[in-house]
């Protein structure tokens, strides 16, 4: 495994791992400012959840989504929803996160769902495939806010030969074409590396087409 770390002060040109596309420092520190406001009213509407996974085991990260599906795991399987598991309809993705996709997605459909995951301590995501969705045509566009976190990517392969790199605030990354399939994860969060969100903490956006 190769850990390749971007520069934590300036923006970078795009590196690629296995085919992944990371724009470095992509957002500068206002629009991540103006961005985590708006991910506020999101999480107002559509409070993060802890879920559980179909075999009982519940997910280190907290979850919530905008957008016309969130994405849901519980001991019915993994799936995607039209409503928050309180009941209430997701809120819509907010105008400065749906401008990324335009911008760096290549993609002429919108996206469906933007589901959000908060990193506390500790907090890590296991390798997985987004494969939950109908159109592997459209790219998966994942954004990183707050604190540092080890992002690991592989093939399409399981079991095939990893990269690893940090994510800091502002980086925006791409998995789209052979790479839309690429194993992935995030092994750690350097807690408290970033001021961006009181108390620390890592928020990562991911946004999709469903249907």
């Amino acid at each position: 495994m190769t850990d390749t770390r971007s520069d934590p002060a300036h923006p970078g040109a795009p590196v690629t791992l296995n085919g992944v596309v990371i724009h470095p420092r992509w957002l500068d520190v206002a629009a991540q400012m103006a961005l985590v406001e708006d991910l506020r009213e999101v999480i107002r509407a559509a409070p993060l959840l802890r879920p559980v996974t179909p075999g009982g085991r519940q997910m280190s990260v907290r979850m919530t989504a905008a957008g016309r599906f969130g994405w849901v795991t519980d001991r019915k399987g993994y799936r995607y929803e039209p409503a928050h598991p309180s009941g209430v309809a997701w809120p819509p993705i907010p105008s400065s996160v749906s401008a990324i996709w335009d911008a760096l997605s290549g993609c002429a459909r919108a996206p469906e769902c933007c589901l959000v995951n908060w990193y506390g301590e500790g907090a890590r995501m296991g390798l997985h495939q987004d494969r939950d969705e109908a159109d592997f045509t459209c790219p998966v566009v994942s954004v990183s806010l707050g604190d540092a976190g080890l992002f690991r990517v592989g093939g399409v392969e399981r079991r095939g030969p990893t990269r690893s790199i940090w994510l800091n605030s502002g980086d925006v990354v791409v998995m789209g074409g052979p790479a839309r399939l690429a194993w992935h994860g995030v092994d750690r969060i350097r807690f408290g590396s970033s001021t961006l969100l009181p108390g620390g903490g890592r928020i990562n956006l991911t946004l999709r087409v469903v249907t």
